[in-house]
């Protein structure tokens, strides 16, 4: 059984980290959403910047052309509060989806728009064995506003985007089922889990009304756990990072399964598996700028394009 006991820090010097990418010569792909960018952790915790990013760089995912993916929120405002870090508000800035060059470090920006609908704040990306890519729009939120979040569907080509649900609030992590015929979307403040059934790539069978966005609901978390990214085992359970009680949720594909494991931080924001067999769970704890591994009972779901960067 998973414990905080068995967690090892690998460094304890980022600047609010998320989108960890496990490769495969041990080293690990954050982004820094506060420091503004790509950085490598090498297995003995050496950092190594790899791009400075404008904005707030978010989730992140390795494409079918081994560029790294990300979505960049526009930024936040940050404050420390003792030992921790913590988000203390959104910039108006609108965000986009860019991508970084390893081996040139080169930037580009792919989407900022969907049709003429700007992209407001996106958050967690994970690509499809077709070399497409789902991302979740989170949206922005002011003292008497929020935005209503989507998840949009894009191509390493930059072809169109297009939009594949609307209608959640705060989405915030994503991932896709071994079969890539469910997609797996967790909304941070009202703590649900959401199935979309998919019928083709970028393409979802909806639920009937009531559903408000046309998923089918997994789980609704009771308690003070804010969910935030998400990554799926090879048993097919979704693996949600939350903050505030801060930890990992293991939950059934049916929602009828629960696990927590405890970690101490105030802010856990992604999980994402690497190592031997794929049985380490990285996991990102932002508020105390740490990147830490933990062994896993089960390995994880392997990513589209995992192995694409040795």
């Amino acid at each position: 059984m998973t414990s905080a006991g068995d967690m090892a820090t690998l460094t304890d010097q980022l600047r609010f980290p998320e989108g960890p990418i496990a490769l495969g010569d041990g080293s690990v792909l954050v982004v820094e959403i506060e420091g503004r960018s790509l950085t490598r952790v090498t297995p003995n915790g050496a950092l190594e910047r790899l791009a400075m990013l404008d904005g707030g760089p978010n989730g992140a995912a390795l494409g079918p052309d081994g560029w790294v993916y990300i979505c960049n929120s526009g930024g936040w405002t940050y404050v420390r509060e003792g030992a921790w870090t913590r988000p203390s508000g959104q910039s108006e800035t609108p965000g986009w989806i860019e991508r970084v060059h390893l081996e040139t470090r080169r930037v580009e920006r792919v989407y900022d728009a969907c049709g003429d609908a700007a992209l407001r704040s996106p958050n967690d990306i994970v690509f499809d064995a077709d070399g497409g890519f789902y991302f979740t729009d989170h949206g922005k939120r002011g003292v008497q506003t929020m935005d209503v979040g989507r998840v949009y569907y894009g191509h390493a080509d930059g072809r169109p985007l297009v939009e594949v649900a609307a209608g959640l609030v705060t989405p915030n992590g994503i991932g896709l089922s071994a079969d890539a015929r469910a997609l797996f979307v967790a909304e941070t403040i009202t703590r649900r889990v959401w199935a979309f059934a998919l019928s083709a790539p970028g393409v979802i069978v909806p639920e009937p009304w009531p559903s408000p966005c046309g998923g089918r609901l997994v789980a609704a978390l009771d308690g003070p756990a804010y969910l935030d990214s998400l990554a799926i085992d090879a048993a097919g359970n979704i693996c949600v990072a939350s903050f505030n009680r801060c930890g990992i949720h293991e939950l059934s594909p049916d929602g009828a399964h629960h696990r927590f494991v405890a970690l101490d931080d105030f802010y856990a924001t992604n999980i994402a598996f690497g190592g031997p067999d794929n049985r380490t769970a990285y996991v990102t704890l932002s508020s105390s700028g740490r990147l830490v591994a933990l062994p896993w009972p089960r390995p994880g779901l392997p990513l589209a394009f995992q192995d694409t960067i040795a």
